[in-house]
């Protein structure tokens, strides 16, 4: 689904994206041979959970239960209450 508005620079050439930019914390732009400018938008992630995306299989593994999970298909596998008061090292 395109949307399609029109944005105006500033007398310094700067543009406001405003809700097409909600979630967004980064662009990388290019522009092609008719020199239309194309955003790219990007979303850091911690550092500490870029292996997840580092891990093709496990990353499959997690999309593939994420979309399990979206459609019903879950199973619950008890309760964990049993370890609740248990140390964690």
């Amino acid at each position: 689904m395109s949307t399609y508005v029109t944005i105006r620079p500033d007398t310094k050439g700067r543009i406001a994206l405003g809700k097409l930019a909600r979630g967004v914390s980064s662009f990388h732009a290019t522009t092609d041979e008719r020199g239309r400018i194309i955003l790219e938008p990007y979303t850091e992630i911690p550092a500490s959970e870029k292996w997840l995306f580092d891990n093709k299989p496990v990353l499959a593994a997690v999309n593939k239960g994420l979309s399990q999970a979206a459609a019903g298909r879950v199973k619950s596998r008890g309760s964990f209450a049993k370890f609740a008061n248990d140390e964690i090292n």
